[in-house]
């Protein structure tokens, strides 16, 4: 019944089946793997977000070359701004707002140097392409509280003057002209003393994992669809093909049968002359058969 799979008509609509599940299994991986990364980062965030600041002599090297699973810790860092290298981050846009942040160079007292994020600011009115004022870092010596970041990659386009294209720490210190840790830096938590005019502090992030779990469940569920496809649509076949066969032989053995939407549907045979019958009958008989 079922020997027209093997055609390659059939053949071919099983290797497109095959083909349409396989990329939705791949979509769906990747929406498990997006997950996986999601639910990492959660991790972080929650395991370090908000634990006791460490001191730096504690992670200093993680300055020169970031753990991933150590982003977000705070650390504290005791010295003072070099608020004349301060710059600001091009494109940095907040909760749907374009903008910029505010990175300043801060010199601790063991004498190395880290790059700190003060905060964001939001696009100026006054003048096309900078904020419309830079708040200055407080003087002196200042205690911080930074979380880490780690740095990111140099982006090829420039930047105007006083201005980065990203936090490409390797490309900053070359600009200042003394060096940098540049495996990570530090995003601004609180700094004390406190000045009054400070960039807008950034939220927390967020630990909502999103909708990669049920866009995954979907890609999978389409690629199981399409072999139920497959199958009903050879199972109609199968049906039609059994129709026909019945059809066949009623036709061989000398019914005559009209097709229609629905199953096959056969005329009455032709009754038997009876002996003896008067012609009027036979004819009212051969009337009946023919359905009048």
């Amino acid at each position: 019944m079922y020997r027209f799979l093997f055609s390659s008509k059939w053949l071919g609509y099983l290797l497109l089946a095959a083909i349409f599940a396989a990329g939705c299994v791949g979509l769906g991986r990747w929406q498990m793997d997006r997950r996986a990364e999601t639910l990492a980062e959660i991790n972080r965030v929650v395991s370090n977000y908000s634990a006791d600041p460490v001191p730096f002599a504690s992670v200093r090297d993680q300055f020169s070359r970031l753990n991933p699973e150590r982003e977000w810790t705070q650390v504290e860092l005791k010295g003072s701004y070099d608020a004349d290298g301060q710059r600001i981050v091009r494109n940095r846009p907040l909760n749907g707002q374009p903008g910029y942040e505010v990175v300043v160079p801060f010199k601790l007292e063991s004498g190395e140097t880290v790059v700190v994020d003060r905060g964001w600011l939001p696009i100026g009115n006054n003048t096309p392409g900078r904020p419309d004022s830079v708040p200055a870092p407080p003087r002196g010596p200042v205690t911080v509280v930074a979380r880490l970041k780690p740095a990111e990659p140099e982006l090829q386009r420039g930047a105007p003057d006083g201005q980065l294209a990203s936090i490409d720490l390797a490309a900053y210190s070359a600009q200042l002209g003394y060096p940098l840790l540049t495996g990570a830096y530090g995003q601004l938590a609180s700094e004390s003393p406190a000045v009054q005019d400070m960039p807008f502090p950034f939220p927390k992030p967020s630990t909502d994992e999103g909708t990669h779990l049920s866009y995954s469940l979907q890609w999978f569920a389409f690629g199981v669809l399409m072999f139920v496809g497959f199958g009903y649509a050879a199972r109609q076949q199968a049906r039609n093909a059994a129709i026909d066969a019945e059809d066949a032989e009623a036709d061989a053995a000398g019914g005559v049968f009209l097709h229609s939407s629905g199953p096959a549907v056969r005329r009455r045979p032709a009754p038997r002359k009876r002996k003896n019958a008067t012609a009027e009958e036979e004819e009212d008989a051969i009337l009946d058969a023919q359905g009048f």
